[in-house]
């Protein structure tokens, strides 16, 4: 049986295919179109996911869509009707593409796809929780579920139990924990539901200052978790913004202009909200243990995306395990839509893989062979040499080694926002120079943003502190103390963006301030490729940790084609790319004729 699960017109469309209750494919919209978090109907998406299976749509036996839209007009109204006539611009700014479109939801999956069969709508939260549970190792588990707002329901918990899952409570809207978060986002400048992980990476630079302000002011955290916020501060309901001028007077002025110098302001609101999030969750976690009784606790959700409180949740052991979605925002509730189609509502019989997820490393997407490569390559006449397998490990670590930033273009694109060695940019992390040189020269976005690292599976614990897997870089941990170097009395005395520069481990591009790192645990089995080069890295330098970030720059999504990979590459300051055996050389290469220079677009120095 073939379901097909969607998600989309909010942020992230996604598409994917459940064959029998095996994922087999999996992409974002905004991979195809080249537009960062495209919200329209996944078109390109769904082409994807039928022709990588050889399908038409005549072999579609189940559409699921990942929410119910009448539920969601019904709170768009009620909230417009509580707080009339405030909010006017906002309802009228709505209403058209509602009642023209969103919830005539059937029809236009049947009319877009050209498909008769059966159309099933799964709850938000059901989505994310199904993404989170059914792919996850575990065959009994809890699970918790934080976004924004899906429908009325902003986060839940339940209990799964085979092929059964089921919500035991929920929070209500407009009470959010990724609303809040996302307040803050706004506030310092950066865009709602895309900026949210730089506030995460902002975070260490300040101290927690407005953090008892947060809890006083702004939300009533009770013992178990639950919460109320408190509305006068906050205009999402009725406004077009998130925040309105009480806001500002409890936050010492007005919200920074995007783009504008961050300020010591702008780091002590992100370690504050950060720290009333990480202390949310944790109070979460532990009522659910208690309620449930269950050892393990799944997650999604885009609060799920918040790597930093997830490493602090493991650590403190409230479970024996945590698994979290890779897709854990709106793109992977249309898997959730799909895995909840199989197992809920035909009742097919689930059993997991103990160790392992069914996730497969994430790698969903499509992929190009050699032939393709060489084929747009020799037609646009670009130099390159082909590497035999067995050449490309070596070489690729002797480059990295050599202080040279490599793309890496390699079998199936991954789902979800991380690249994890299909779409990455590689370097060595042990150079000091190399975040600089990163963010300024290759990815063209803000300085004070950290890289993660790409660990052999078997060398984490002599690196790191922790000793699981990590595979999906959505966990947090600490450097270990015996790599770290101590900063001196004059570098404690840096404020803010100064400390960037601090050399601070024997690894220092992939260490942030606090001497954190979110990291990538490989263990080859499903991206052998880069694990043997990462291994080739260690035998031959000593090291097997490297460099890993997402293939793009600001602004952009996650590279998709060669055609896409090879225009990052000369757009940028990167010096080699390597696409599946074939190797492109900077040096050998003639400039794009009439091309931006994204350098001077995003006023960078």
């Amino acid at each position: 049986m073939n379901i097909l699960g969607i998600s989309a017109f909010y942020h992230d469309s996604a598409a994917c295919l459940v064959r029998d209750g095996r994922i087999i494919s999996a992409a974002q919209e905004e991979r195809f179109t080249r537009k960062k978090h495209d919200p329209a109907f996944p078109k390109n998406a769904i082409d994807f996911c039928l022709r990588d299976s050889g399908l038409t749509v005549n072999d579609i036996d189940i559409v699921a869509y990942y929410d119910k839209p009448f539920i969601t007009f019904e709170r768009i109204l009620e909230t417009y009707l509580t707080y009339a006539p405030a909010g006017i611009r906002s309802f009228i700014k709505a209403m058209p593409l509602w009642i023209k479109k969103k919830i005539w939801m059937k029809e236009i999956i049947k009319e877009e796809l050209g498909y008769e069969g059966k159309v099933l709508f799964t709850e938000h939260h059901e989505s994310h929780a199904a993404s989170a549970f059914y792919p996850s190792p575990f065959q009994d588990a809890a699970f918790l579920t934080m976004d924004g707002v899906g429908e009325w329901t902003t986060a839940s918990y339940g209990v799964g139990r085979g092929n059964n899952m089921d919500i035991l409570s929920e929070i209500k809207f407009p009470h959010s924990l990724g609303l809040l978060y996302s307040a803050f986002t706004y506030f310092t400048g950066f865009k709602v539901n895309s900026g949210e992980y730089k506030l995460m990476g902002l975070a260490p630079y300040g101290v927690p200052k407005y953090k008892d302000v947060i809890m006083k002011e702004l939300i009533d955290l009770k013992e178990d978790g639950s919460f109320m916020m408190n509305m006068d501060y906050f205009d999402y309901c009725a406004g077009l913004k998130m925040t309105n001028s009480r806001f500002d007077k409890l936050f010492d002025g007005p919200p920074r202009k995007p783009e504008s110098m961050l300020t010591q302001r702008e780091m002590d609101i992100a370690r504050s909200v950060q720290e009333v999030t990480e202390e949310t969750v944790l109070r979460i976690a532990r009522h659910i243990r208690k309620e449930t009784g269950q050892k393990y606790l799944c997650l999604a959700g885009g609060v799920a995306l918040n790597c930093v409180a997830n490493g602090k949740l493991l650590r403190e052991g409230i479970f024996e395990n945590i698994w979290i979605q890779p897709a854990s925002g709106d793109a992977g509730a249309s898997l959730g839509a799909a895995l909840f189609a199989w197992y809920k509502y035909l009742g097919n019989e689930r059993k997991a893989g103990n160790k392992k997820d069914s996730q497969q490393g994430s790698y969903l997407g499509p992929k190009f062979d050699n032939a393709y490569i060489k084929d747009y390559l020799n037609k646009n006449k670009i130099p390159y040499t082909e590497l035999g397998d067995d050449e490309i490990p070596e070489k690729i670590a002797g480059l990295i080694a050599d202080d040279k930033v490599v793309g890496w273009f390699q079998g199936r694109m991954e789902f979800g926002p991380r690249a994890l060695g299909g779409r990455s940019i590689i370097g060595d992390a042990r150079s000091p120079k190399m975040q600089e040189t990163m963010n300024l020269k290759i990815k063209f976005r803000e300085s004070f943003r950290p890289f993660a690292p790409s660990v052999v599976r078997e060398r984490v614990s002599g690196y790191f502190e922790m000793d699981g897997e990590s595979p999906y870089m959505l966990l947090v941990a600490p450097v270990r103390k015996e790599l770290c170097r101590m900063m001196t009395v004059d570098e404690e005395e840096l404020f803010g963006l100064d400390k960037l520069h601090v050399v601070r481990s024997n690894i220092p591009a992939v260490t942030h301030i606090d001497y954190s790192a979110r990291i990538q645990t490989v263990d080859g089995e499903y991206n052998k490729r880069y694990y043997m080069m990462m291994k080739k890295f260690d035998e031959k330098y000593g090291c097997p940790v490297i460099i890993n970030t997402s293939f793009n720059v600001r602004g952009e999504p996650i590279v998709c084609t060669p055609e896409d990979a090879f225009l990052c590459f000369m757009r940028t300051d990167m010096d080699y790319l390597v696409m599946e055996n074939i190797l492109l050389d900077k040096t050998q290469q003639k400039a794009l004729e009439g091309d931006i220079d994204w350098q001077k677009e995003f006023e960078l120095d």
